[in-house]
């Protein structure tokens, strides 16, 4: 059933407040900001500062910390609680969704699975997730929600193409990611490679060779994301060995945590290309930042029949 703009309610939370915007705009709707006020007891008021009874509400949340986790749950509880005629949220980054698996013997909480099972469990009717390290966590409900994984790659295809990167090729960090990397090499019609990366202990890996394949020409690393760079400036450092004549790297989320930036600057690697999904990264001398709301835009203007 097609509604018009007046049927719709976009929010965000308060971090994903940027991205909310630019998706509203994208749609052609008004970007509806909650009201948000701190107790003094560290306690947080929200509330609409409108009646959403009956209309869609759009939540916009990426769950990078704790809180943005927990405002995300009470914008879709409290969706329930006024009676929204249907409750749709868009995560452009999941939080923990590396830990999509408990490894054995070691007990620990699988949070990229429970974390998502909390909001399934709030009852949203359609949840929607930017370039997943695991589908896994699509399946944390029971069959009652409707989801979907979004793949920014003919985004990021597009973005590519505008670059003046020369020739390059695609390098994959590990052989993981490689299926992915090969995916997006078959819309750029150009090669690519994958480097040997072995993990020995949690954020450690040791890379040790690329393939010929990068002499000459502009290396590409390609991952789902930036945390600590790590592995990501081994790759580097092994495709120069090989006769890289330059290096850029493309992640979806620019988490850049601890002292990530800095150690980019220091390396070879002249660029890193990513999206805004990672609440406030912009573009700056190192980052080229490209805005995946009017990719967002689109799938909630397919699947809601916004006019």
């Amino acid at each position: 059933m097609m509604r018009n703009s007046s049927e719709y309610v976009v929010v965000a939370n308060q971090a994903s407040t940027d991205i909310g915007v630019k998706v509203a705009d994208a749609l052609g709707l008004e970007f509806t900001s909650m009201e948000r006020r701190l107790f003094a007891d560290g306690e947080n008021y929200h509330a609409f500062p409108e009646d959403i009874a009956g209309k869609a509400l759009i939540i916009i949340a990426s769950t990078h910390t704790e809180a943005s986790h927990q405002e995300l749950m009470d914008l879709i509880q409290g969706g329930r609680y006024f009676n929204a005629a249907s409750i749709n949220v868009v995560v452009p980054y999941l939080g923990y969704s590396t830990m999509e698996r408990a490894k054995r013997g070691s007990f620990e909480i699988p949070k990229g699975v429970t974390r998502t099972r909390q909001i399934f469990r709030a009852h949203p009717d359609f949840v929607a997730f930017v370039d997943l390290h695991s589908e896994a966590v699509l399946h944390a409900h029971g069959g009652n929600i409707s989801t979907k994984h979004i793949w920014t790659g003919e985004l990021v295809v597009e973005h590519l193409k505008q670059m003046d990167l020369g020739e390059f090729v695609l390098v994959s960090p590990d052989y993981g990611f490689s299926k992915q990397v090969a995916k997006l090499a078959s819309l750029l019609k150009c090669s690519h490679t994958a480097a040997d990366k072995d993990r020995y202990d949690t954020d450690k890996t040791i890379v040790s060779q690329v393939s010929s394949v990068v002499e000459g020409k502009t290396a590409v690393i390609c991952d789902d994301m930036i945390r600590t760079g790590g592995s990501i400036i081994q790759t580097a450092e092994r495709c120069m060995d090989a006769g890289a004549s330059g290096i850029a790297v493309l992640a979806t989320h620019l988490v850049m945590a601890g002292d990530a930036r800095q150690r980019f600057l220091e390396s070879s690697i002249s660029k890193v290309i990513g999206s805004d999904s990672f609440p406030g990264r912009v573009s700056d001398d190192l980052l080229e930042v490209y805005s995946i709301a009017p990719l967002l835009a689109k799938i909630l203007k397919s699947y809601l029949s916004i006019k």
